[in-house]
């Protein structure tokens, strides 16, 4: 489990096939200081299991229904992402539960500077629409974020500055994809409302 609040971003050393899916080491300074093997940690979103330690950096092993769903497939060497630590019982829970289990890949129609704030027009699967609520959270690449707006399947957030500056959103552009994680309170209500017959009428 994760928050959403980046602790810093890493650089991808390299990529290698392994099998049906890929290995991917990653430099970093600041989550290394407690980082063991077989920890949980978020790159871009998504939960991986490290497996190798160096000095400086990490290795993870991305299955391939991992990169299917996500956009790990797409990392190359050089590329920067965003890392998150694994919660403890005692981390101050600064964004919102994430997962580190993307839902769905989303796609950033428009970026449009304002005077202090960025915002963002991303749009998501239909599948997931209906748990992206407005004013309610989501985890872009692994980043907690507020849903300002939103029409249908495109949803908007307000970046400031400080959250571009430190995590890999700013390498974003029109036409970029992104991992989407939607709200998983959301999702378990959604369940037991359609598993419970007393409201199936008022279902979809």
């Amino acid at each position: 489990m994760f928050t959403g609040i980046v602790e810093e971003t890493g650089k991808v050393l390299s990529v290698k096939s392994k099998g049906d899916g890929k290995v991917f080491t990653i430099s970093a300074k600041r989550v290394m200081e407690d980082l063991k093997v077989e920890d949980s940690i978020a790159v871009d979103g998504v939960c991986q299991t490290v497996f190798e330690l160096a000095e400086n950096s990490f290795s993870v092993f991305a299955m391939s229904e991992t990169l299917k769903k996500t956009t790990l497939k797409n990392l190359k060497t050089g590329d920067i992402v965003n890392l998150e630590r694994a919660l403890t019982l005692s981390t101050r829970l600064g964004g919102h539960l994430v997962q580190g289990h993307v839902d769905c890949v989303g796609k950033v129609e428009s970026i449009v500077k304002r005077s202090q704030t960025y915002l963002m027009d991303i749009r998501i699967s239909p599948d997931f629409e209906k748990f992206a609520v407005l004013h309610g959270s989501i985890a872009i690449n692994g980043v907690s974020l507020t849903i300002a707006r939103k029409s249908g399947t495109l949803i908007t957030v307000s970046l400031i500055p400080y959250t571009l500056e430190n995590t890999s959103l700013k390498s974003l552009k029109r036409g970029s994809f992104v991992n989407i994680e939607t709200d998983i309170v959301g999702k378990y209500l959604y369940q037991f409302y359609k598993k419970d017959k007393r409201y199936q009428k008022f279902s979809e």
